[in-house]
């Protein structure tokens, strides 16, 4: 699964960027810790800055460039004509600029993608974890399981949609106020499922919670780009990538305990400690990461430093209207889903996987508590076996990245052939396992069987 992920991560990247403009950039003499030159930059001097999400920073080798003066951000319609930018557009110092998130220590950027994960994974499990409320919240509100579920698909409903509009926001305001905004709102619209006295408030306030955790899903992977260069990469992508499979299973498990030795309300009263846990790390450790929003800062300091209001950060020459920024932003996937084969094939694939995991929600309980005979914590556990197996395939992408390695190598004896494809290995074992896990488990569910046999074969199908 996460190398489908990834997969069409790139995919997308590379199609919505097909038509970007080539850049001319000039790099600012900086005196100091990164104070400018007062004398006007020579109309010699030149160095690229590229946008995280344009085809020429996922080229045959992926990321394009790995220093620090040297990033992604391909020009889109709407921004002045390369000849208007002129000497005064300001990009980053080089490796050892202190504003460029690439600059900073392994341990500050292993810090921040793992707080964005443990985003990703409190709100992917907060999907799930409702699941566990059932048998003391139906019997309350009396209501059945079948009214119940319509939260579970309420909250799904609202991470599908708000990425539509957190993504976009994110991409103008910056990563860190669109996480500090939609973590907060989260934390909030957590609260009215603790103290709810019927269903029809959680359904509701659930789809606004996931609306706001969505941001999580839809920004992390830019956020792990901001900060790591195409060497790095990796490591931080098979963690991003793996988490949003990871959360869902793990809410069982967490809600199994909860609500057998606790009232159902806490499954919630907890999710908002460790939500609120979250948040403070956010603000004292998760600084801004996105590089044309801290061009923009640093165009602003040098204006004010220097009195020359010539100083421009590329995303500053925009010339769209808000109109027309929205109107992009939400047309952009669809177009990607239509106007792309591969991309639109890697989601039908990947949202069936996504469903058949969420199926298990329904499943698990029924098969190992009704013919294995356990109880709520035990039906929890079940779940451990779906975790183990991701875990597995995600401790596999060394392998991966090597075979995708030689690949590239192979390409330039080879050219014309399109790297996304080399990605592709880890997917078609994964289509091989997904199914042999499938009938695995259906095939092995039986009182006679012991339980542990099914369990092993949703391993291999979330390995797969």
């Amino acid at each position: 699964m996460d190398s489908i992920t990834e997969l069409a991560d790139e995919v997308k990247v590379s199609g919505a960027n097909l038509d970007a403009n080539a850049q001319h950039k000039l790099t600012l003499e900086r005196q100091g810790h990164g104070c400018s030159s007062l004398s006007p930059p020579p109309s010699s001097a030149s160095a690229t800055y590229h946008h995280s999400n344009s085809r020429s920073s996922w080229g045959s080798e992926g990321f394009s460039q790995d220093k620090c003066g040297e990033y992604p951000d391909a020009r889109e319609e709407g921004t002045l004509p390369r000849a208007d930018y002129g000497p005064y557009e300001v990009s980053f110092d080089g490796d050892q600029d202190p504003m460029c998130p690439r600059s900073m220590s392994s341990v500050r950027k292993w810090v921040i993608v793992l707080i964005v994960c443990t985003g990703t994974l409190c709100v992917t499990c907060t999907s799930s974890i409702y699941t566990t409320t059932y048998t003391q919240m139906d019997p309350e509100f009396h209501t059945s399981t079948l009214i119940s579920t319509v939260g579970l698909s309420s909250f799904v409903l609202g991470i599908g949609t708000g990425p539509l509009l957190t993504g976009p926001l994110s991409e103008h305001y910056g990563r860190r106020p669109i996480y500090l905004v939609a973590w907060s709102m989260f934390l909030i619209w957590t609260i009215p499922s603790a103290v709810a006295k019927n269903v029809q408030t959680i359904i509701v306030s659930r789809y606004f919670n996931g609306f706001t955790g969505g941001t999580f899903l839809s920004v992390a992977g830019g956020t792990a780009g901001d900060v790591f260069s195409r060497n790095q990469i990796q490591a931080p992508m098979a963690l991003v990538s793996s988490v949003p499979f990871i959360g869902p299973s793990l809410g069982p498990v967490l809600g199994g305990f909860i609500n057998s030795h606790l009232d159902w309300r806490w499954t919630y009263y907890i999710m908002i400690i460790w939500s609120a846990v979250l948040l403070v790390c956010m603000i004292f450790f998760a600084p801004e990461t996105y590089h044309p929003i801290i061009l923009r800062a640093k165009a602003k300091a040098l204006r004010q430093e220097t009195g020359n209001d010539r100083y421009r950060a590329p995303m500053e020459n925009n010339t769209k209207t808000w109109k027309q920024i929205i109107i992009v932003s939400l047309l952009r996937p669809f177009q990607l889903l239509f106007l792309e084969p591969m991309c639109l094939c890697l989601d039908i694939y990947s949202a069936i996987l996504l469903g058949i995991l969420y199926l298990f929600f329904g499943t698990f309980p029924m098969v190992f508590r009704t013919t294995y005979d356990m109880n709520l914590w035990q039906g929890g556990l079940t779940f451990v076996g779906i975790i183990v197996g991701m875990m597995i395939a995600a401790a596999t992408t060394p392998l991966w990245s090597n075979i995708r390695e030689r690949l590239l190598n192979n390409n330039k004896k080879e050219p014309g052939r399109s790297e996304p494809e080399y990605r592709l290995p880890p997917a078609i074992v994964g289509g091989i396992l997904i199914p042999v896990g499938l009938f695995w488990f259906g095939w092995t569910t039986y009182s006679r069987i012991h339980w542990i046999v099914p369990i092993i074969g949703s391993a291999v199908f979330g390995g797969g």
